[in-house]
């Protein structure tokens, strides 16, 4: 990758808050590089029945979309079309895309991404958010968008340093929205880690986060047989769909929680290795473009290592708050196909739940390209009350 656009006394700075232009530039001969491992993957062997994980007919259509149909220029023009920066905070380069609103009112929202996936997860909003006039919608709904790349991520990483997890990346966009001079007030969302990052976020800065809005609320049963005494047929079936989830495709965690290091080796080696790996968390209803596209943006930029290191990180972060957090928190959850939130026990963890959103006909886990319009309507719904 390289910077585009950068001149003057901006290329000379020493002072590790400025903010650079940044432009996505893949090299030709990393696309060659490519498709030459493209074309020699050695594929495993299967047994003619049984559930083993992600499935060989499945790992060899994308391997073959991704060889001779997915356009890379493509994606990089798309994401290109939005203004992006990078800066260092914490000793981390961080890139981000940063849309401003035509409307002067607009509010600052903070939207973050999660893994497998990639700021690609939102490209479908930002105009409806930024621009509501423009598509149909209310100028009065109207968002400044900061859209980071996750901390190892992306064209953020690799991290340099340990510690990166959800608490330190929280620090890291509080910091971020305020050198943007949106630090007074703002609202955050976001996705899988972004639904884990946001409400630190406002446990970190209370009295200027208006409202942390999630797709998933990671609250969990605590042990204490209580907690399950009058439990709803409903929350019970919940837990039924979270045991599944560990019991059958939890693996995931487990092994990026130990040993990210020894899976990454082989990531780093193998573009069809890195896309299996990463499928098993890629719904099925998934198009193939939005697929190819979140792992290209892993392999180009040298980050399917530090990507897993996120979870290692976050499993040695073992002294957390355990206070609730105080902050209006909205969930805008998918009927189906995603880990389901469970509302008791999310009033133990979050003292200001105001909007609480099962959205019926949404299937699985990437909302804001699935269901955009859905996605786009509960954020504003949930932030008009809390605009003032």
């Amino acid at each position: 990758m390289r910077l585009m656009g950068c001149y003057g006394e901006a290329c000379v700075m020493t002072d590790n808050t400025a903010i650079s232009p940044f432009t996505i530039d893949v090299p030709q001969a990393d696309l060659d590089d490519l498709g030459y491992r493209l074309d020699r993957v050695r594929w495993t062997s299967v047994l003619p029945e049984g559930e083993y994980g992600v499935s060989l007919d499945r790992l060899q259509r994308l391997v073959a979309h991704w060889r001779d149909a997915f356009d890379w220029r493509a994606t990089e023009a798309a994401i290109n079309a939005h203004p992006q920066f990078t800066t260092d905070i914490d000793g981390q380069n961080i890139h981000f895309l940063h849309v401003r609103s035509p409307e002067p009112g607009a509010l600052p929202l903070l939207l973050t991404h999660g893994w497998p996936g990639s700021i690609v997860e939102f490209l479908d909003v930002i105009g409806p958010l930024s621009d509501p006039r423009a598509h149909g919608g209310d100028p009065a709904t109207a968002f400044h968008l900061v859209i980071p790349s996750l901390p190892g991520m992306g064209f953020s990483g690799p991290t340099t340093a340990a510690g990166w997890g959800t608490r330190r990346t929280a620090a890291a966009w509080v910091t971020l929205m305020g050198r943007l001079g949106y630090g007074e007030r703002y609202g955050v969302a976001g996705n899988d880690a972004g639904s884990m990052i946001n409400p630190e976020i406002a446990r970190l800065d209370p009295d200027h986060v208006i409202g942390a809005h999630v797709t998933q609320v990671w609250s969990f049963p605590s042990g204490d047989p209580a907690e399950f005494e009058g439990l709803s047929g409903e929350d019970m079936a919940a837990l039924g769909v979270l045991k599944d989830f560990w019991d059958n495709k939890g693996a995931f965690n487990i092994v990026q929680s130990q040993q990210p290091q020894t899976l990454a080796h082989a990531l780093s080696d193998s573009p069809a290795g890195l896309l299996g790996w990463q499928l098993q968390l890629f719904d099925d209803n998934l198009d193939d473009e939005f697929i190819i596209a979140n792992v290209a943006l892993t392999w180009f930029t040298g980050t399917a290592g530090s990507a897993l290191r996120f979870y290692r990180e976050d499993a040695l972060d073992t002294d957390r708050p355990t206070e609730p957090t105080t902050v209006p928190l909205g969930l805008s959850a998918a009927a189906e196909g995603d880990f389901k939130s469970i509302r008791r026990f999310a009033e133990r963890d979050h003292k200001a739940i105001t909007h609480w959103r099962v959205n019926e006909g949404v299937f699985g886990h990437y909302a804001a390209h699935t269901a955009s319009d859905v996605n786009i309507g509960d954020i504003r719904d949930f932030f008009a009350e809390l605009r003032g």
